[in-house]
């Protein structure tokens, strides 16, 4: 799929035209809603966790520049390499130079959205290095050629009849059924064996220890630890925002990832690595990597108010409970990350110039920032990235990329006009009674804002001229 922000509206639309895929999401949608009541029952104890990962990520990200260099350091300590890359050119071309200089031509990744980011996949395929997605719902959307629909859930767009016949059209000697429990060993029957042949392991990482030079992996299948402890080689990637201050600062996210992404208490898989294979351990690679992605999180550092993008954990639950992202799901954005959360990062990403139309995509109904584990005020934001669209940016704050992409010399004579008008009583009396007087000559069609509404039609009389009437 080629998809593009810049298309959003006419992707939307086609999302919205496409019965099948409505009806994947409704269900989906409304079975993670009710796993993350259930996991939150007490309205006290949900309170209590929540305000207590909102103050670890934003204490943790006061600090972002000190706790990156301590991570470096302790992790460097520990045996692990450690990459800066400023974009994703750089990223991947540090990829590219880990990988040959192995001679590896096999890469089994673990579920990653930074790695979706960078396009690693196709990166890597120009170099002549293959990247198998190992996580069941990426390697699902992999064999269709597609990308992920939801950070937690790639495939959760697709039912499984349509899982079935992607497995008979490319999995050799597949006996089509529509059987889950047999779709999925299918899948792991043909992973398993890759990860033996593989030369690299490739993860992301859910929460990297500053204190300690630890990546802390969460997962629920067991790939992401075959992922980093069978190929010789292990290069993890994750964006610069992921640390934390200390060891005791995961438990409390951890909680408040897993219970607002999928509803659990814990996930099956907790991994946590310090460290290549050491003389006297029997398994775990040769060598790890650690990639520190910036891409965009700089900008969005440096501003206070668009720092708190950054406290993301990557739950997902602000989709869950999108009106826009439930209806249309996650291709229709164009971006790696959809729905609420990915309105207001990709921006600092991508730039407005091709994500201008994203902060628009919303009804401000608030669901997404009252369900947020580390409580993002996301509608706040999306309207602050509606005036960067526009408007100059705020005083005593730097231009965002892209500034004023989406300003229009037609909107802005509008508002002129408006405020003139209605900051001088003659003018306006006059347009009020040419209103009332030509209402009839008013058209039906009133650009997009008709495409779903009403046209107005004014009152045959204005409330001055009923009020004076009423007082004669």
């Amino acid at each position: 799929m080629h998809n593009r922000p810049q298309h959003f509206h006419a992707q939307a639309e086609t999302a919205l035209a496409n019965a099948e895929l409505r009806a994947n999401f409704r269900g989906a949608m409304d079975y993670l809603r009710d796993k993350r009541k259930t996991a939150f029952a007490d309205a006290d104890e949900e309170r209590t966790i929540r305000d207590r990962a909102e103050a670890i990520r934003q204490r943790c990200l006061s600090k972002l520049p000190e706790l990156l260099e301590q991570l470096e350091s302790n992790c460097i300590a520990n045996g692990i390499r450690v990459h800066w890359a400023e974009n994703a050119d750089q990223a991947n071309a540090i990829f590219t130079d880990i990988i040959q200089s192995h001679g590896g031509t096999l890469a089994v990744k673990g579920k990653s959205m930074v790695s979706e980011e960078i396009e690693l996949n196709h990166a890597m395929e120009k170099e002549g290095i293959t990247c198998l997605e190992s996580d069941m719902g990426e390697y699902i959307v992999q064999l269709g050629q597609e990308t992920p629909s939801h950070i937690i859930m790639p495939a959760i767009h697709k039912n499984k009849r349509q899982v079935a016949e992607l497995f008979t059209e490319h999995v050799p000697g597949f006996q089509h059924t529509l059987d889950v429990d047999t779709l999925i060993q299918t899948g792991r029957n043909v992973l398993r064996e890759k990860y033996r042949t593989a030369d690299v392991g490739v993860s992301g990482v859910n929460f990297a220890v500053a204190e300690t030079g630890t990546l802390c992996l969460v997962e629920n299948e067991g790939n992401g630890r075959m992922c980093t402890t069978v190929p010789e080689v292990h290069i993890a990637i994750t964006g610069i925002e992921k640390v934390v201050e200390f060891l005791a600062d995961v438990p409390p996210l951890f909680s408040a990832l897993t219970r607002s992404a999928t509803g659990q208490l814990v996930t099956t898989y907790f991994n946590m690595i310090s460290g290549p294979r050491k003389e006297n351990e029997l398994d775990g690679p040769k060598e790890v990597h650690l990639v520190l992605l910036d891409n965009g999180r700089s900008q969005a550092f440096a501003d206070e108010e668009m720092r708190k993008t950054l406290q993301c954990i990557r739950c997902g639950a602000c989709m869950n409970h999108c009106p826009v992202y439930t209806r249309i799901g996650g291709h229709a954005y164009g971006t790696v990350y959809p729905g609420p959360i990915g309105k207001i990062i990709s921006p600092h990403l991508m730039g407005l110039e091709a994500t201008q139309d994203l902060p628009t995509a919303s009804s401000l109904c608030g669901a997404c920032g009252e369900v947020c584990p580390v409580r993002i005020p996301i509608p706040e934001l999306l309207q602050r990235l509606r005036h960067e669209a526009k408007q100059d940016p705020k005083p005593g704050t730097a231009p965002m990329r892209g500034q004023k992409a989406a300003a229009s010399n037609a909107e802005a004579f509008v508002w002129r006009s408006f405020a003139l008008i209605t900051s001088r009583p003659v003018l306006y009396r006059m347009l009020t009674w040419c209103a009332t007087r030509f209402r009839r000559l008013i058209p039906n069609k009133l650009g997009p804002w008709t495409r779903c509404r009403t046209a107005p039609k004014p009152a045959a009389r204005t409330l001055r001229e009923l009020m004076a009437e009423r007082n004669k």
